[in-house]
């Protein structure tokens, strides 16, 4: 997906090692599985036991962002970003409401 839309592989190579450290992060469990606090538990655990920067935290967002909406097509996140304003949520069109209703919570 990230060749087709033309990213560097440079790109390429940073969101699958961020993507699988998410993963890994919370024990291998499918990302379709996870919701926002997951994402938010995996930001927080960079921020403040791997003390990385801010930047570093926002690239880790981006892929992970990028695998909920352009691998899985959900159009948005309800996932809290200090320096944005909080996503809207939309539920992907095939799951069920009560699996996306974490996604609609602010």
């Amino acid at each position: 997906m990230l060749r087709v839309k033309h990213y560097s592989p440079r790109t390429e190579e940073a969101y699958v090692d961020w993507i699988t450290r998410f993963i890994r992060f919370h024990d291998k469990r499918h990302p379709a599985e996870m919701d926002a606090p997951e994402i938010e538990a995996f930001l927080t655990h960079l921020a403040v036991k791997e003390k990385v920067a801010a930047s570093t935290q926002n690239q880790a967002l981006a892929a992970i962002l990028f695998l909920y909406r352009e691998v899985f097509l959900w159009t948005s996140m309800a996932v809290s970003n200090p320096s944005a304003p909080p996503l809207l949520s939309v539920c992907p069109p095939s799951s069920p409401k009560t699996r996306c209703s974490a996604f609609s919570r602010k």
